[in-house]
């Protein structure tokens, strides 16, 4: 690439050593299947059927060897250059929407939530063009009461983020880090912020913990009156409630900074309808957002995923604003990286090989699988949009809403966005939502769909076990458990 390009692409070191090792596995594969097919026992010779049997699995677990090196073979790494991104782009950057997703206050507990949003919120990013956006399948007026304490929180928590580059900036993390605050030159700000994070984190639990939200605290917002005592899980209306808007000039930290945009949703919830879970969550942000805000980035994060790098839409955007690979690209897949796992990570549990290979080796193929979180999306790829090279975004749309749009009316159009009869018998029920389901690891329609999906997994997994099924005889139902007679020559 030339010097203009917004990343490079680089190669994995030791991908020659890794080939031969690869090709002398290949040759071991080889050399047993050949002794399987040469050796097989005479029909009249007893263990037959095992022979063949291992034979069969052997092969199969050959084959999908073979199929797995495709993600080993050529490892490539990507990496941005955010100074010259700041340097063309800076002043046009393009709006950004984060939607984050969550279903249960007991299962996901709202402050966990909270530390999420906050992380996101915090951003290296102008706060006029960043708008975050949080789905409660729940529809529980606990997480409410929570994004209203985050939304109050966040005008202390940004601000001292920004101003000591502090990283990660989910506040539950930074907070129970093992540095010490005394070695640090903000010790008096550090803890009177902490102070004010464990007061928030209290009353929150606090609020969870009783299961419901005082009538006193219900006045600091209007969007607590649209609970109703007859509102439970599974059937309520939709609720979309603006939290932040960050068109407001009043919007402001307590420094006197903008805030990004923060908005509440419940979708309409109806034991009628079927609900398509995270995929429909997604279905409805998208167009609960295009209302509100309209930003052509989308990034999709789960609720108990933070961020770890405040930079990272800026890293995103070097692929989407590139001149020359810019429109080949729809989305930018980040990885899921754990903390607090034991050492030796016996169940394999941080997914090291998927993130430190099987991402890396896809993305040399055309770009790696989507894995449901942490993810960047054009928003016209979702909505069906097929790119050209003579195709030229308008990164600076958004929803064209004047500042000074009354805000129930905007979040009354929102609500009708989510209502749950939207997509029955509508061209986004029958297109545009299929095209969002499909990337999201949710059950689709009912196990119709999935035996459709999964067809080809299904009966794949099915051969193997009747393959193994002579395995398995000959060594749990045979008294020589499957062992193969010496008179073999």
């Amino acid at each position: 690439m030339g010097d203009s390009s917004l990343f490079a692409t680089e190669q994995a070191r030791g991908r020659a050593v890794y080939r031969v090792y690869a090709c002398t596995i290949l040759a071991g594969i080889c050399l047993i299947l050949y002794y399987r097919a040469t050796h097989l026992p005479a029909t009249w010779q007893e263990g037959r059927g095992a022979w063949i049997g291992l034979s069969l699995a052997e092969f199969w677990y050959a084959f999908y060897w073979i199929m797995t090196q495709s993600a080993c073979w050529n490892l490539v790494y990507r990496r941005t250059f955010k100074d010259k991104l700041s340097q063309r782009y800076e002043e046009r950057l393009p709006n950004v929407d984060i939607f984050v997703c969550t279903a249960d206050p007991y299962a996901e507990p709202p402050n966990l939530v909270v530390s999420t949003v906050l992380s996101l919120m915090a951003y290296n990013y102008p706060p006029e063009k960043l708008s975050v956006y949080l789905s409660d399948d729940g529809g529980s007026i606990l997480t409410f009461y929570a994004m209203w304490e985050a939304s109050q929180f966040a005008k202390h928590w940004i601000p001292f983020c920004k101003k000591y580059r502090l990283e990660p900036r989910a506040p539950a993390v930074y907070f129970s880090s093992s540095h010490s605050s005394s070695e640090m030159s903000h010790h008096e700000e550090w803890l009177s912020m902490k102070i004010l994070y464990e007061e928030m984190t209290n009353r929150v639990d606090a609020i969870v913990m009783s299961g419901k939200v005082p009538e006193e605290l219900k006045a600091n917002h209007k969007g607590f009156s649209q609970w109703k005592s007859e509102m439970t899980s599974k059937k309520h209306p939709s609720i979309v409630q603006i939290l932040i808007d960050g068109k407001d000039p009043n919007a402001l930290d307590n420094v006197g900074n903008a805030l990004p945009t923060l908005v509440y949703m419940a979708r309409e919830k109806d034991p009628e309808y079927h609900h398509n879970y995270k995929a429909g969550a997604m279905n409805s942000l998208l167009r609960v957002s295009s209302v509100i805000s309209n930003s052509t980035i989308i990034l999709n994060v789960d609720c108990d995923m933070y961020s770890n790098n405040s930079d990272l839409i800026r890293d995103a955007l070097c692929f989407f604003l590139d001149e020359e690979k810019g429109c080949d690209t729809a989305f930018v897949q980040n990885p899921q990286n754990y903390n607090n796992m034991t050492k030796n990570d016996t169940y394999g549990n941080t997914l090291s090989v998927m993130n430190e290979v099987d991402l890396c080796g896809y993305d040399s193929w055309g770009g790696p699988p989507y894995i449901g979180t942490g993810c960047f999306h054009r928003r016209e790829s979702l909505c069906g949009m097929k790119y050209t090279k003579d195709y030229k975004e308008d990164w600076n749309k958004g929803s064209g809403r004047n500042p000074q749009d009354d805000i129930r009316k905007l979040e009354e159009r929102a609500e009708s966005q989510a209502t749950c009869t939207y997509e029955l018998n509508t061209l986004w029920g029958h297109e545009l939502n299929t095209l969002v389901c499909a990337t999201s690891h949710a059950v689709m329609r009912g196990w119709a769909n999935v035996l459709e999906m999964y067809f080809l997994q299904i009966l794949l997994c099915g051969l193997v076990v009747a393959i193994n099924v002579a395995i398995y005889e000959g060594l749990l139902l045979r008294k020589d458990k499957g062992s193969i007679l010496g008179q073999l020559q």
